[in-house]
């Protein structure tokens, strides 16, 4: 992207680049619908792309792509595409992203420009920061809710994720977990 400022994507800026990190813990549903914890490695790929004009708004923001896979193992268990977007006239941070389970994602929240820590958010239902799924998942494993905190520091960052689901056949509640540390490798 020719002649593009990095100082347009306000605290999304530290994040372009390739990221790695072996340190994930992932807490997730088992088949057997009890608890199940893994850790796991992932690539984290985030680009620069040209700004959105939408109309009287404008967004800086970052293309990405995450693949993870269980330590020990060849094959990914998680997959996700999307985009990290910054709007700097309503000073908030929006995540957009689909994993191929038949998820998507929109979630957002406020943060300052020159932030490295900040959260974001999506409830099901909700028309601004909301999540959409297909059939069978909406039944069976329904997301209720998503929340993100972010700690970005000089070549490295952190991430904690809660995602809470409505399992059939369980009463409680169940908080499906991930949080890793990355660091730049490119």
């Amino acid at each position: 992207m020719t002649g593009f400022d990095p100082a347009l994507l306000g605290p999304l800026a530290p994040l372009a680049g390739i990221w790695e990190g072996d340190q994930g813990k992932d807490v997730a549903p088992a088949a057997d619908l009890s608890v199940e914890s893994s850790d796991y490695r992932e690539r984290l790929v985030l680009e620069p792309m040209n700004p959105v004009d939408n109309h009287t708004q404008w967004l800086y923001g970052l293309r990405y792509s995450t693949v993870a896979w269980r330590l020990g193992q060849a094959d990914p268990f998680h997959e996700e595409q999307g985009y990290w977007l910054w709007d700097p006239a309503a000073a908030q941070v929006y995540r957009c992203f689909i994993v191929p389970r038949g998820v998507s994602v929109l979630a957002g929240g406020d943060v300052a420009a020159d932030a490295r820590q900040w959260k974001l958010s999506a409830e099901v239902g909700s028309e601004v920061f909301g999540i959409c799924a297909q059939p069978f998942l909406s039944g069976a494993f329904r997301v209720l809710s998503y929340a993100l905190e972010m700690d970005v520091g000089d070549g490295s960052f952190s991430y904690k994720e809660d995602t809470v689901l409505q399992i059939k056949g369980l009463s409680d509640l169940f908080h499906h977990t991930d949080e890793n540390t990355l660091k730049r490798v490119s």
